[in-house]
């Protein structure tokens, strides 16, 4: 079955639905039916490898004992597929008994369902939607990765409309910085802002490679850890974890920046982190409580990146994509994120790419960091990633791809010299007393500036948008030292 015909056999039926409202509500609906599809298989082979082996969940709410139709003219429908979904399914699932020594393979089935809904009110169509999804094998070789496509194929959609689609980092930079920091198993990887799973993916891609013997299988399983903070996207990365053989995935619902960065022991490092943390978002004020006087910020990713320094092991590594408006802010947290960065951490590398690489969703310039928790910094090495060949920007049509990369890829190796590219700097190497005497502005091997193209409107409102979120950064960490200066008896 093609993602195309998948996605457009249950669109066209729940939009028929008085109780479906838009994509996201038909995403949302379509995948809580998938995770007990998937889960209902992965239940099956656990059945098979262990004979003790029960369900948390009870047998009148496993998929197969409800979902599946058996031709017999007994499948439940209308009304009564309603009463039982509304009224027991989810109601159980909310309410399953999980305390903290269930395992985990059992309690994320809870988990899942704690902010998840129902939205269909017409009993029939939303036979007809299980029976399409119940008649999809995920476990067999042509659609196995089904379910990733569908779910990356819909936020693509939902991104290019403009509607407030989760966030999507191409899979093209995910399987980049994955291969660049070069996980192995034995290793612990995290993504403290998982989203749908997409870093998480790509590791248990160049993992998969690794795998020879049983303990190998075992190390795969357990090397994963990630938290979101959002239901939906939470119950995608659940679900895309079990597809891709992670039996007991290390996914959790929660905020990564609830608990005091102070409180974190070496149980709570990891060897490797990789990750696109959220930004231009906004946290309550208590949250900014869990965080140094010097490091407060209201920008969300300025508190991630204190929350990964915090918990990257000695002699771990990290890459963390960033906005720009890190990158050159002088004042304030965004200041001293970056020296503390660079006193305690070693940023070896920072790869600029071109404002076009999450298109159509957001036209924020973004920049890949790479550091390791071996030394302070010494040097720093900049590139600038420019378009390729033949395109004039990245698009829904025409995406970033691995390939586009490969310039990089042999840079990486062999960065002995400066690159001069009409003018203006393209790669360089800057030390560490050099950055600190621009105040640790980070904005080096910058896009020159062109002539100005006339965009189409919506290209032009992205724009606009990507400025004034530059322009807030600076403003913020001004406003924050003065807040400082005004107030010094709340210092912590």
């Amino acid at each position: 079955m093609s993602v195309e015909g998948f996605i457009k056999n249950i669109r066209n039926e729940m939009r028929n639905d008085a109780g479906i409202s838009g994509d996201a509500q038909r995403l949302e609906q379509m995948t809580w039916m998938i995770f007990l599809k998937v889960y209902d298989i992965k239940e099956e082979e656990w059945e098979l490898m262990d004979k003790s082996y029960t369900s948390i969940i009870p047998e009148e709410y496993r998929w197969t004992n409800w979902a599946h139709d058996n031709k017999d003219g007994k499948c439940l429908t209308g009304d009564d597929l309603l009463r039982f979904i509304n009224d027991g399914l989810f109601p159980t699932l909310k309410n399953l008994p999980v305390d903290e020594d269930t395992p985990i393979g059992k309690s994320i089935v809870a988990n899942v369902f704690q902010d998840i809904n129902n939205y269909m009110k017409d009993g029939v169509l939303l036979r007809k939607i299980v029976n399409i999804i119940d008649a999809v094998d995920f476990y067999e070789s042509t659609e196995r990765h089904l379910f990733n496509d569908i779910y990356e194929s819909m936020l693509k959609e939902l991104q290019s409309q403009g509607s407030s689609g989760e966030f999507y980092t191409p899979r093209a930079v995910t399987d980049f910085m994955v291969e660049m920091v070069d996980p192995v198993l034995g290793e612990s990887i995290a993504d403290f802002a998982c989203g749908t799973g997409g870093f998480l993916t790509s590791t248990l891609k160049h993992l998969s490679k690794q795998k020879r013997t049983s303990e190998d299988i075992e190390l795969f399983n357990n090397s994963i850890y990630g938290v979101e903070k959002k239901p939906f996207p939470y119950l995608l990365c659940i679900t895309n974890m079990l597809i891709h053989d992670v039996d007991t995935p290390r996914i959790y619902h929660a905020n990564s920046l609830e608990r005091d960065v102070l409180e974190y022991s070496d149980e709570d490092r990891f060897d490797v982190i990789v990750m696109n943390p959220p930004y231009g978002g906004s946290e309550k004020e208590v949250i900014k409580n869990n965080f140094p006087t010097d490091l407060t910020s209201s920008e969300t990713a300025d508190l991630f990146m204190s929350v990964i320094m915090y918990r990257l092991k000695r002699n771990g590594r990290a890459a963390v994509i960033l906005p720009d408006g890190l990158l050159f802010g002088t004042e304030g947290a965004k200041r001293n994120i970056k020296e503390k960065l660079m006193r305690e951490f070693n940023l070896h590398t920072v790869i600029r790419m071109p404002a076009s690489v999450f298109a159509p969703y957001t036209s924020i310039t973004t920049n890949i960091l790479f550091f390791d928790n071996t030394s302070p910094t010494r040097e720093t090495w900049f590139y600038r990633m420019d378009m390729p060949e033949g395109y004039k920007h990245f698009s829904k049509t025409k995406p970033i791809r691995n390939e586009h990369f490969d310039a990089v890829r042999d840079w990486w190796n062999d960065r002995t010299d400066v690159i001069d590219d009409k003018g203006f700097q393209k790669a360089r190497c800057y030390t560490v007393e050099e950055i600190a005497d621009g105040d640790y502005n980070l904005d080096l091997c910058k896009y020159p500036q062109e002539k100005r193209e006339i965009l189409p409107p919506h290209e032009l409102i992205s724009e606009y948008r990507q400025r004034r979120s530059d322009i807030e950064s600076k403003m913020n960490g001004i406003l924050e030292e003065i807040e400082m200066l005004l107030n010094p008896d709340t210092s912590q």
